[in-house]
């Protein structure tokens, strides 16, 4: 399935996925650690929680609780043709309200595709919709194409395919003017874990204007677990690389 791969994109592949793994695509996430409605200067980091449902190129869903003594909860999400961000202060205040228009859609689909590099590889194996090219001996671009949107994310990886860093251009609207627009975004992985086949990453550093000057990372994540719901429901998958 790999052999006609730019060689970086194989050594990922090679790394994410043992050989007689099921090539399950659709993963609930158990995470925690620190997230930022700050700023760079003042990122007034909160200890946070939360689960995931990642199903590319399908959708996802996070839900998350922030906070201590005065904390938010709420979820970021897409499915199919919607998607939102809905956010309350100590689960009675709305403080954050958005989607179901293009502009959000479009950001979103740029952030599930990306998680799904380091969360769910198979969903980026050769196949309708996936389209992999070499940037440098340590770098491949993957471009998936779903319902009427296209994103394409760099990964780099090191000499035994283990996956470092994700970058790509994001349709955001997190930047001074608040107005919509290709910027980039990105984030660091480390600690990578077994999976149940699968060698994932466990520790996340990401932001808005990534490998820039204005880089902030606002969210730091450690996942506790990693589960695959398909295994669970249809026992394995007779198709398996």
């Amino acid at each position: 399935m790999i052999s006609g791969l730019p060689e970086a994109a194989q050594r990922y592949f090679r790394f994410s996925i043992a050989p007689g793994t099921p090539l399950w695509t659709v993963a609930e996430i158990t995470m925690q650690g620190e997230f930022s409605l700050g700023s760079r200067d003042n990122p007034a980091y909160m200890p946070m929680r939360a689960e995931q449902v990642l199903a590319a190129p399908h959708g996802f869903v996070w839900r998350v609780r922030a906070g201590d003594r005065v904390w938010f909860s709420g979820s970021d999400g897409a499915t199919g043709e919607s998607s939102w961000s809905r956010f309350w202060l100590l689960g009675i205040a709305p403080v954050a309200r958005a989607g179901n228009n293009p502009d959000h859609r479009r950001s979103a689909f740029g952030r599930y595709v990306a998680e799904a590099l380091f969360w769910t590889p198979a969903t980026l194996l050769p196949g309708d919709g996936v389209r992999w090219e070499a940037i440098d001996e340590s770098s491949a671009r993957v471009a998936l194409e779903y319902g009427g949107l296209e994103q394409a994310v760099d990964v780099t990886v090191d000499i035994e395919g283990r996956p470092l860093k994700v970058v790509f251009q994001r349709w955001s609207d997190a930047n001074p003017e608040k107005v919509f627009q290709v910027q980039p975004f990105g984030g660091y992985l480390s600690n990578h874990s077994h999976f149940d086949g699968f060698r994932l990453p466990t520790r996340i550093e990401a932001g808005n204007f990534f490998e820039t000057q204005e880089y902030f990372p606002f969210f730091k994540a450690t996942v506790k677990d990693i589960r695959f719901p398909q295994k669970r429901l249809t026992g394995p998958d007779p198709k398996s690389i």
